[in-house]
């Protein structure tokens, strides 16, 4: 429960409050200025809510108290300490009941996934497809090309135009042109750098990405989720590659392990299916080409001798590859630091993110268009955080009885 304290920037409300200094009338350079007498039937309530009026359209007032909140925000009251023990007693039974409550949740959350899996059979055809596109192997039809596009529209009243302005002659020259334009590319296999393109669009990727890894990339041909079902939850990324002369490989993998029930430790923080832990593959590096190490030379010095030696030694180099190598989630969570615990939230979000976005909506990604729904989502997001400043909800002290005011009626679903 917040508690505005009446002391807040003291010298700023006495300055509000206090009276006109006297001056006497022998000083001349003081205008006398004639005052109305107040009125004598006027309420005192009145008058105190002009007072008020005016005190809260002072901005070092206004700013003084904003500041004087802020400082309280989350500190406890001590109500939940105060309160008899009966009292306690049945918020135990609450918190009991609570638990009971996260445990179906976690069902209701295995059952989703569940369903999930069922549907995701149902995209399969459709991502094959989209993948032999991708890559060449199918040409499609005019009918699967049959979408409008602002481009073509803008093509064609510019056609459109010309014709009109231009003769016979002219006519044979543009159309011409024409088939010349439909035929060019024709050599052009599929859609080149498709998946390196959605990479690189969307930051949390692109920032992973190094130069030495995009000739890499541009073998990369599908990538795919497989949902795990039965007593593991959670998924594997499948990121097929043509034959190249990095790695033997032809498929890497990255398996997310997923938990839909309340942790016993604390079950209170369920929200949802959460990833606990992830496993990359090993990839078969040709001789020379690992991007993922580097080789650097050193100089080192005997202390007795003098004499300086080099020695040659191998040390981790960024690159994209190093997704497929993620930090192990130890067994005792008291042994994670901060930087290993930033890591793997970091690397959970970027395996959640391909699963959720970049695989069902890759082409949106390759246009952009994708980016520019992502960007008036956390518009929105941003501006309903600024909105909200207290929930009382949330305030565990939180005491209605002391909160002052009349509680709201209760609003029919």
């Amino acid at each position: 429960m917040l508690h505005v304290h009446h002391n807040v920037n003291h010298f700023n409300i006495c300055n509000c409050y206090s009276n006109p200094t006297t001056v006497e009338e022998t000083d001349p350079d003081v205008e006398e200025v004639d005052e109305e007498e107040e009125e004598d039937d006027v309420p005192p309530n009145q008058t105190a809510l002009g007072l008020t009026s005016q005190l809260m359209q002072n901005p070092q007032v206004l700013a003084a108290l904003q500041s004087r909140m802020d400082g309280i925000v989350g500190t406890p009251s001590g109500y939940i300490q105060s309160l008899p023990k009966s009292v306690k007693r049945r918020i135990k039974a609450l918190k009991k009941l609570q638990f009971d409550s996260s445990k179906i949740e976690g069902d209701f959350y295995k059952e989703v996934h569940e369903l999930e899996c069922k549907y995701a059979t149902k995209y399969i055809p459709l991502f094959e497809k989209r993948s032999k596109v991708v890559t060449g192997g199918v040409e499609p039809t005019d009918d699967d090309c049959d979408w409008p596009s602002d481009e073509e529209k803008e093509d064609e009243k510019d056609e459109v135009k010309n014709k009109a302005k231009i003769g016979d002659a002219e006519k044979a020259d543009s159309e011409d042109k024409e088939k010349k334009e439909d035929n060019e590319g024709a050599d052009v296999k599929g859609i080149p750098s498709f998946w390196l393109t959605v990479f690189k669009n969307v930051d949390m990727l692109s920032e992973m990405i190094q130069d030495h890894d995009e000739p890499i990339l541009n073998h990369l041909q599908d990538v795919k989720v497989k949902f795990l079902s039965g007593e593991e939850m959670g998924f594997t990324l499948e990121f097929q590659f043509e034959s190249n002369k990095f790695f033997n490989n032809t498929l890497l993998t990255k398996t997310y392990t997923m938990r839909s029930e309340p942790d016993e430790a604390d079950p209170f923080s369920f929200e949802g299916p959460e990833i606990i832990k992830c496993k990359g593959c090993e990839i078969d590096w040709v001789k020379g080409q690992n991007v993922t190490v580097k080789t650097v030379k050193k100089k080192q010095k005997h202390k007795g001798r003098g004499t300086t030696r080099t020695i040659t030694k191998t040390v981790q180099n960024d690159s994209f590859f190093n997704f497929f190598s993620p930090p192990q989630v130890p067994e005792d969570e008291s042994e994670m630091d901060e930087d290993l615990e930033a890591l793997l939230a970091a690397d959970f979000e970027i395996g959640h993110f391909i699963r959720e976005r970049i695989v069902p909506r890759a082409v949106l990604y390759f246009t952009g268009e994708a980016l520019e729904n992502d960007d008036d989502f956390d518009e929105e997001e941003e501006e309903g955080e600024e909105e909200g400043e207290y929930d009382e909800d949330a305030d565990p002290d939180y005491n209605p009885q002391t909160a002052g005011g009349k509680p709201e009626e209760c609003k029919q679903q």
